[in-house]
């Protein structure tokens, strides 16, 4: 069969069966989008913006356990993706970048909508590829949705010159693809998974700690299974999430910077530390030498080698695919005859029980003015629980992941490693065009949704019913709690001025727009936007208090042990 190097692209999305393709057209790509256009298995999503393009095949992705696709054009184009690729990136998500590059004589002559491409995307992508002939297309592409899912997950862009989308060759779709320097391990060591079983058994302040890792390798029932199995605390980070139930007596809630008091104490006291796909970062342990002050054996189970031992010292590294060596973990528990220490394990638990009463969560509710927490918890009952719900990033980010319990995974996309302001909508796009029958919700700030605003359009052309409840408080909230905490209230240019009428402006695109600022009208709002307006977008601007800060806190560079539980304590 001999096709254009266009038809080739279009021709292998359907074999991967991608059912969206985001995306922006434009000069070096409309060949290929010739080519989507005279088929109807490959949706097109079109957004208005590249950025937003590669955040709503983020949050598809995000959302589901399959590969987003985004499509963008040369110059311009591809740097306007750059942001979503980078994001994706920090937080290992699948994701197949395709980019229109000038013809391959024009190429490094400072043609028209030139970037060298490869060259801007290296430190930010698992691999990427320039299409040199048409007859290479199909073999590159398969390595790259092989490469985005396979191993720890991340973006790969292959980049193809317009000339050679017009170029004609014979087209097979490679069955199997082999890569002589690309074996990701997945299944564990069995000696090093003996040794790690027998640690935790032998532990007397056993903590389980679990990140991203196992949200991705859709292994939530395992550690589940694992946790309940030994009886042992557990506490996931950001991005694990909904990874273990949150709603279950022995979940400590998030650790780190923003984490609660329990469970920051439990990982700092805890004597034997089982990581589950997380990575030790920043934001979780704070001060590495604050955390390496307590002796404790630490076992790491992750896909990726590289992540093991580079910020904290491990005992007993695990190289693996976590659903594999949880399953292995399990297997060995259940057929021995050795259980945990009752004992020890009760009055580590009393410890805890003692910790998590100081209920570090507890606000100063209001009847005159909405405290941000307020709607999170509010939009939690309202939906059961049960909505996909993502975020943009600073304060309002940090409010939903303490404040709406999520018992499931893949229902909580955020930015965790580039913190990205502007994802949010964009996620919620993916998400609902993923799960159309679905609760949606994007929790933003007045900010953050000023990023990729120009999506409201987007999600008219296409009625996905979102809803957005913006926590405005006329403030880059997260910059003015560090100046105020921490640079004498100097508030340098982080004051939200000349903001637009958020309603009247979503009203403008077509949506349905409620402005609140009464806390008796919260619950209100909100049912009626999951109910009455249940089939379209709604956007709930609700004015919140502007001083309210997010605790507890873990200032930069302390450790978990020198936690801010509120106000009181500066």
């Amino acid at each position: 069969m001999v096709l254009t190097g266009a038809e080739i692209v279009i021709r292998c999305l359907q074999e991967e069966k991608v059912e969206y393709v985001f995306g922006y057209p434009g000069g070096a790509v409309l060949h290929i989008y010739d080519a989507l256009f005279q088929q109807d298995m490959v949706r097109h999503v079109l957004v208005r913006h590249e950025q937003a393009a590669v955040h709503a095949a983020d949050g598809f992705a995000r959302s589901t356990d399959k590969v987003g696709v985004a499509l963008v054009t040369s110059g311009p184009g591809a740097t306007n993706a750059v942001t979503g690729i980078a994001t994706a990136y920090c937080d290992s998500i699948p994701l197949v970048v395709i980019s229109g590059q000038v013809p391959v004589a024009a190429i490094g002559q400072d043609a028209f909508q030139e970037v060298d491409t490869v060259g801007i995307t290296r430190p930010c992508v698992k691999h990427n590829f320039l299409v040199r002939d048409a007859s290479e297309i199909a073999a590159t592409i398969k390595k790259a949705f092989h490469l985005a899912r396979t191993g720890r997950p991340g973006p790969v862009l292959v980049d193809i010159p317009k000339d050679i989308t017009a170029q004609k060759t014979e087209f097979e779709y490679p069955k199997e693809i082999s890569m002589r320097s690309y074996n990701p391990v997945v299944k564990g060591h069995q000696g090093q998974i003996k040794k790690a079983v027998q640690v935790l058994l032998e532990a007397k302040r056993p903590m389980i700690y679990a990140g991203g890792g196992v949200v991705l390798s859709d292994s939530a029932e395992q550690l589940t299974r694992l946790t309940r199995l030994l009886g042992y605390p557990i506490t996931t980070t950001l991005m694990g999430l909904g990874g273990y139930p949150a709603s279950d007596r022995q979940y400590l809630g998030m650790p780190g910077m923003h984490g609660t008091y329990e469970a920051n104490m439990s990982m700092h006291y805890s004597d034997a530390l089982l990581a589950v796909g997380a990575r030790f970062d920043d934001r979780v342990i704070g001060d590495p030498a604050n955390f390496a002050e307590e002796p404790r054996k630490i076992i790491h189970i992750d896909i990726d080698p590289s992540s093991i031992s580079k910020r904290v010292r491990v005992d007993l590294p695990i190289v693996g695919n976590v659903k594999d060596v949880l399953d292995e973990m399990i297997r060995q528990l259940e057929s021995g005859e050795a259980r945990p220490n009752p004992e020890a394990l009760a009055a580590w638990w009393k410890q805890i029980e003692e910790w998590r009463s100081r209920n570090c969560m507890v606000y100063k509710n209001s009847d005159d003015i909405i405290k941000p927490q307020f709607v999170v918890q509010k939009l939690w009952e309202v939906t059961g629980g049960d909505a996909i719900v993502s975020s943009d990033v600073g304060q309002h980010q940090m409010w939903a992941a303490q404040y709406y319990r999520f018992d499931k995974p893949r229902r909580w996309l955020n930015s965790g490693g580039l913190g990205t302001m502007g994802v949010g909508m964009p996620y919620a796009m993916g998400a609902q065009l993923a799960h159309p029958g679905k609760p949606v919700a994007c929790v933003t700030g007045e900010a953050s949704i000023q990023m990729n605003i120009q999506e409201l359009s987007t999600c008219k052309q296409f009625r996905l019913p979102i809803k957005i409840c913006n926590l405005n408080n006329r403030y880059l909230g997260m910059v003015r709690q560090w100046q105020e905490l921490f640079h004498g209230g100097r508030y340098s240019e982080s004051y939200m001025d000349s903001l637009p009428d958020f309603a009247k402006l979503a009203e403008s695109y077509g949506h349905v727009g409620i402005r609140i600022d009464k806390p008796a009208d919260v619950e209100g709002a909100l049912r009626e936007a999951f109910t009455t307006h249940k089939d379209e977008l709604v956007f709930l601007d609700f004015i919140v208090d502007q001083t309210e800060n997010v605790y507890p806190m873990v200032q930069g560079g302390k450790g978990l042990t020198q936690m801010i539980l509120s106000a009181e304590d500066l």
